[in-house]
């Protein structure tokens, strides 16, 4: 029997949209989006961890004004209660996308068992 796993995939994705963690991070977004200077403030905290990401990735080190330059850029991000009601909601996906992980790996948990 063949299965087309993306069928139901595309289906959880329709039910995920519909969720209310899904709704909360939509509507925090989208007041952030709205707000001239939450926006520009989330891009800069953004941006700077993609490169520093990046550059941990690559095998380079970060240094020690790079990562008080983050701490600050942190700092301030947390500090807007926009994006910290989105960073919050963000939180609240991730678990539910952790559960969704979980169930999904329950068949191959199984197989490991009584090995």
């Amino acid at each position: 029997m063949t299965v087309n796993i993306y069928d139901d995939i595309n289906r959880l994705e329709t039910s995920f949209r519909k969720t209310n963690e899904y709704a909360a991070i939509q509507q925090a977004v989208a007041e952030v989006k709205s707000d001239e200077q939450a926006l520009a403030l989330f891009k800069s905290f953004r941006d700077l961890q993609m490169t520093l990401q990046q550059k941990q990735m690559a095998g380079e080190e970060i240094s020690g004004e790079e990562l008080e330059y983050a701490q600050k850029t942190a700092q301030l991000a947390q500090a807007n209660p926009k994006i910290e009601k989105m960073l919050q909601a963000e939180m609240g996906l991730s678990g539910l996308i952790e559960e969704v992980n979980r169930v999904l790996m329950k068949p191959v948990q199984s197989l490991y068992e009584g090995m």
